[in-house]
């Protein structure tokens, strides 16, 4: 069996087991399963902590695992990110009371906390920066004001809570990081391996893209289908009535309502749109 690891716990635990479902994979009913097989589609899922997932998947132990980027490139695994997902968007930055450091080329000599020390470590190497990384478990925003650090380095979504410890962002940001599917060498060899990315890729664009159905006349097709272009091309079929066709596209999710707008305009009618669960391209 092809074995996946799969967050336990977390912000990323029930997005990765949504997909999986999307995709057509058992996912568990019970929070307290470790391990869950799937005989149907030939896998068997381990339910790990993000952070260990890397480490499972780069000794060979496990084929493939969901987890962070920033986890990935956090430890020292062999794993290597095999496919973006798609979803858990993150940015990790650096952030100081204000006064202590203008730009990250002034973190020379100062204390850094963080629970991501190997990718802050990586990060102040490229730059050429010597400082002293100091290792936290869990939340860091109060290591300054608790004297422990002068900086701190930790995963930013809006800079609310980093505002309500006195601190602001310095600098660009260290990474963006999201939910990404993980390898080790040679298993995209693995017809099982391609099979379920294939699989996770067509949930990918499925989400990306809706179906959208509409009849216009038949003078004005070819101006429509320079609306909806869809993948390949549009369907056309005819109508009984034969002044008028049925077309069918794919369109861009985040442009369905401008699309319908200008289908409208054109004269068509009918127009219609449906949720797409699963494709392959």
């Amino acid at each position: 069996m092809l074995r996946v690891a799969v967050p336990n716990k977390g912000s990323l635990s029930e997005p990765a087991a949504e997909m999986l479902r999307e995709a057509g994979y058992r996912q568990r009913r019970d929070g307290r399963e470790l391990v869950l097989a799937d005989p149907d589609n030939g896998v068997e899922f381990f339910f790990l902590r993000p952070r260990d997932i890397a480490t499972y998947v780069g000794t060979g132990t496990l084929e493939l695992g969901i987890t962070g980027r920033d986890l990935l490139l956090d430890g020292d695994s062999q794993a290597t990110e095999v496919l973006r997902l798609g979803f858990g968007d993150s940015t990790f930055r650096y952030a100081a009371v204000p006064g202590t450091a203008d730009a990250i080329d002034d973190f020379a000599g100062k204390r850094i906390a963080t629970s991501y020390g190997g990718l802050v470590r990586t990060d102040l190497e490229a730059r050429g920066i010597e400082a002293e990384v100091i290792h936290l478990d869990g939340a860091v925003e109060t290591a300054v004001r608790l004297g422990v650090a002068d900086i701190i380095a930790d995963v930013v979504s809006t800079g609310t809570t980093l505002r309500q410890a006195g601190l602001e962002i310095v600098g660009e940001p260290i990474l963006h990081s999201e939910a990404v599917l993980v390898g080790r060498n040679g298993t995209g060899e693995d017809p099982r391996v391609e099979q379920l990315t294939r699989r996770l890729t067509g949930v990918i664009i499925a989400r990306q893209y809706v179906m959208i159905d509409y009849d216009c006349r038949v003078e004005t097709l070819e101006a429509a289908c320079a609306i909806t272009p869809g993948i390949e091309s549009p369907t056309v079929s005819p109508l009984h009535d034969k002044d008028w066709v049925a077309v069918r596209a794919m369109v861009e999710q985040q442009r369905t309502n401008q699309v319908m707008d200008e289908l409208w305009h054109l004269g068509a009618r009918g127009i219609l749109v449906t949720d797409i669960l699963a494709c392959r391209l």
